[in-house]
């Protein structure tokens, strides 16, 4: 099958980050699967001058590539709802997104853009529930994993350098529980940025873990959002690696682990103590725990195993490649300029974000104000080539 991949090749669309996490694990699972992959970088704002360029270069992607099957991973509006419709006309590609922190995106997004797609894949069972409230009946249930390439068995504890480690940036309340560990006594090897180790390369990441006894996950996911606990890909990647974790309880992790054989979970420091002390104490559950964790994963947790059943729900392409209605897509082009009207809307978002976060953060402040705003207000039409954020605030989305 020939797949046209459509995400970031870059985290955050900035080669100073490295690459995307996408790019990284999607892309060699599905070319390991067999299939033939093309990759059009949606993320990066420094190619296109405007979204409508973007999505002009997207629309000959798919003419040029005639893919069976478009692979999103949208991270808003960088799509127009229009342009996947044109996209699926000419090729007649099945589209599929893959979705992210659906815990608190499914409201303000993926409940109005999944209708744009023949499969919607989430990782959260909640946003499945909710999906078939809203008589969405393209949700399908996925999950992150490894990438099979990780796979290494564990190293007796004994033989470990890191008793405990953490991997991961220091965001959110993160720096509480390493603050509250290390009060009771407990050693924390921390990496990641704004940590004292620093950031570390992706080959680092995996060699600590399994140089670690314990590996801690925690599952929040960010500042503004404590309390929406995530299934995170680092739970697959500890295993994977040959690392015992401990992890805070999500949502679903019931279904892919056995806490107290596979894994560790907690729910708050004084457990998280507890079990850390306990397992330090018994390297032989440790061990134990580790291992059965890798097998698990070998046997469920890989890309290749995740992907390969995803794409098995996809239906198969309509075979007819058509030409590309280029007309309707500049009708879309002109709906998307700014007016006059629009222009000066801009300018007094900007100079009120501007006043009130000072300039760096102040157009950012200006346009997440204005999605808030659309979302609510225009539901599905935020996603549309007439979207106001879309329309006044490229760079900063």
């Amino acid at each position: 099958m020939k797949i046209l991949c459509v995400f970031g090749r870059y985290a955050y669309g900035d080669s100073a980050r490295g690459d995307s996490y996408e790019a990284v694990n999607f892309l060699p699972a599905l070319r390991a699967l067999g299939h033939e992959v093309a990759l059009f970088d949606s993320f990066d704002r420094s190619v296109y001058p405007d979204f409508a360029e973007l999505n002009r270069g997207f629309l000959k992607a798919v003419q040029r590539e005639r893919p069976d099957l478009i692979f999103c991973v949208l991270m808003g509006y960088e799509l127009w709802s229009e342009t996947l419709a044109l996209a699926r006309q000419a090729s007649g590609a099945c589209l599929l997104n893959w979705a992210t922190d659906d815990s608190w995106k499914y409201e303000e997004f993926s409940r109005l853009v999944s209708p744009s797609f023949d499969i919607y894949a989430t990782t959260y069972v909640s946003a499945l529930d909710k999906a078939a409230r809203d008589g969405l009946t393209n949700f399908t249930l996925s999950q992150w994993a490894a990438p099979a390439r990780l796979l290494e068995p564990p190293k007796p504890a004994g033989a470990c350098r890191y008793p405990v480690s953490f991997i991961g940036a220091a965001y959110g309340n993160r720096r509480q529980w390493i603050a509250g560990l290390r009060e009771r006594g407990i050693a924390v090897s921390c990496f990641g940025h704004g940590w004292e180790n620093g950031v570390v390369v992706a080959s680092e990441v995996s060699r600590i873990i399994n140089d670690s006894v314990l590996s801690l996950n925690f599952s929040d996911s960010g500042w503004l959002r404590q309390g929406k606990r995530q299934i995170k890909a680092r739970v697959f990647e500890v295993p994977a690696t040959g690392g015992c974790l401990l992890t805070e309880f999500a949502e679903g992790l019931e279904e892919y682990f056995v806490a107290g054989e596979e894994i560790e979970t907690f729910a708050d420091l004084d457990e998280l103590a507890a079990k850390i002390c306990k397992l330090l104490d018994a390297p032989a559950i440790r061990d134990r725990i580790a291992r059965q964790g890798h097998a698990r994963t070998c046997r469920e947790h890989t890309y290749e195993i995740r992907l390969q059943k995803l794409l098995e729900r996809a239906p198969p392409a309509d075979g007819a490649k058509r030409e590309m209605d280029w007309p309707a897509f500049e009708k879309l082009v002109e709906a998307h300029r700014i007016g006059v009207l629009l222009g000066i809307l801009k300018r007094l978002l900007v100079w009120g974000g501007t006043l009130i976060w000072g300039r760096q953060r102040g157009p950012r402040a200006a346009r997440r104000l204005l999605f808030e705003l659309s979302w609510r207000i225009a539901g599905r039409r935020t996603y549309g080539a007439g979207g106001w954020p879309g329309r006044l605030f490229y760079r900063e989305s």
